[in-house]
C-alpha cells in the first residue's frame, strides 16, 4: 500500500451479497494486479526524482488521476456520486493522502523501492495501535504480539546506529503514521459513504491543494522520457485505484488483505529491474517478519468477525 499510489482501503458496497468462487478468485487477481501497478509507481517515481521538482511530480500524479477518474466516472454515475454527507472529512482524508504521497515522494529520493515499501507496509498494524490508544478499542493480545512483530521487522531493516543508517530512513514511519490516520478515517467514512465518491474527492482535494504550489516549482524538463515518466505515473496511480474498488467488489476485505503483501515483492522486482538493487539478507528478515505479521492480522480478523456469528448460530 505505498501511498505514493496506494494501496488504501477500499470497502465494499454497503449491501452484501453472495460472492461465488470465481468472484472471489476474480477479487484476487485484480489486487495483485493493483499492487503491480502499485509498485511500478513506486519505482517510477524513484527513477524521475532526481530531475523533476518533487511538487510537481505530485501535482502531476494527482492531476492525472484526478482528471481520468473523473472523466470515467461522470459520465457512468452522474453528478449524484459527487454527494457527501462529510465534505470537511472527505477533505481532510484528501489531505492525509497528500501528506502520505509527500513523505513517499520523499523517501523514495533516499530508499531502494523494497525495503521502503516493507516499511509502509506496518500501516495496518500502526492502525491497531491507534484503535487501542486513541479510539479506545479493545485489541487482543495476539494483535499486540503482531504489532511488536511487524515493529521489530521495521527495526530490522532500518538498523538504527547501523553503518547504513540514515535520517531518511524515518520518513516511511511518518508515512506510516499519516497513513494509519487516513486508514482510521476512510473506515469511518465507509459507513454512509460510496467508495467511488471518496475517490474523486481524495484525487481532487490533492490535486488542489497540490496546485497552489505548483507556480513557485514548475519547471521545463528537457527529456521526453521525464514526461513520459509522469504520465506513465499518474497511469499506473489511476490504474491500480480502479483495479482495487474493481477487487474489493468482488471479494471480501479479509480474503484480498493477505494478498496486498505481494506489493513488498513487486517492488523487489522493480528495484532489481530498474536500479540493480537486491536486499541484503537482514532487509529480507525484516521484510518477512513485516509480510508474515500483517497476513496473521488479517487471518486474526477474519477468525474475531466470524467468532460472533458461530457463538449466535450455536445459541
Amino acid at each position: 500500500m505505498a501511498p505514493a499510489g496506494g494501496p488504501h482501503p477500499v470497502t465494499s458496497p454497503p449491501q452484501p451479497r453472495p460472492r461465488s468462487s470465481r468472484s472471489e478468485l476474480a477479487g484476487i487477481a485484480l489486487v495483485l494486479g493493483a499492487c503491480a501497478c502499485f509498485s511500478a509507481l513506486d519505482t517510477t517515481t524513484k527513477a524521475v526524482s532526481p530531475f523533476v521538482p518533487l511538487l510537481m511530480a505530485l501535482w502531476f500524479r494527482y492531476a492525472f488521476q484526478a482528471v481520468a477518474t473523473t472523466a470515467i466516472v461522470l459520465p457512468w454515475r452522474g453528478w449524484g456520486v459527487l454527494r457527501t454527507r462529510h465534505l470537511p472529512f472527505q477533505c481532510l482524508r484528501g489531505l492525509l493522502l497528500l501528506t502520505s504521497s509527500l513523505l513517499a515522494f520523499l523517501s523514495l529520493r533516499y530508499m531502494p523501492v523494497g525495503e521502503f515499501t516493507a516499511i509502509v507496509m506496518m500501516a495496518p498494524l500502526a492502525v491497531t495501535l491507534l484503535a487501542a490508544t486513541v479510539l479506545k478499542e479493545h485489541v487482543s493480545a495476539v494483535r499486540w504480539t503482531l504489532v511488536a512483530g511487524g515493529f521489530a521487522g521495521t527495526l530490522v531493516i532500518i538498523r538504527p546506529g547501523g553503518e547504513s543508517f540514515s535520517w531518511a530512513m524515518l520518513l516511511p514511519l511518518g508515512l506510516v503514521v499519516s497513513n494509519a490516520w487516513f486508514q482510521v478515517l476512510t473506515s469511518r467514512l465507509a459507513r454512509t459513504e460510496d467508495p467511488v465518491t471518496m475517490h474523486l474527492y481524495t484525487g481532487w482535494v490533492g490535486t488542489l491543494l497540490a496546485s497552489l504550489a505548483l507556480p513557485f516549482v514548475w519547471t521545463s524538463l528537457g527529456s521526453g522520457w521525464h514526461w513520459a515518466g509522469l504520465c506513465f505515473m499518474g497511469l499506473a496511480a489511476t490504474v491500480g485505484h480502479f483495479m482495487l474498488i474493481l477487487a474489493f467488489r468482488n471479494a471480501s476485505a479479509s480474503t484480498l488483505t493477505p494478498y496486498l503483501y505481494s506489493q513488498i515483492g513487486f517492488a523487489m522486482l522493480g528495484g532489481w529491474l530498474a536500479f540493480n538493487h537486491v536486499p541484503d539478507g537482514w532487509s529480507l528478515l525484516g521484510m518477512a517478519l513485516i509480510a508474515a505479521c500483517g497476513a496473521a492480522g488479517a487471518w486474526v480478523t477474519v477468525r474475531e468477525s466470524r467468532a460472533p456469528a458461530l457463538q449466535t448460530a450455536k445459541a
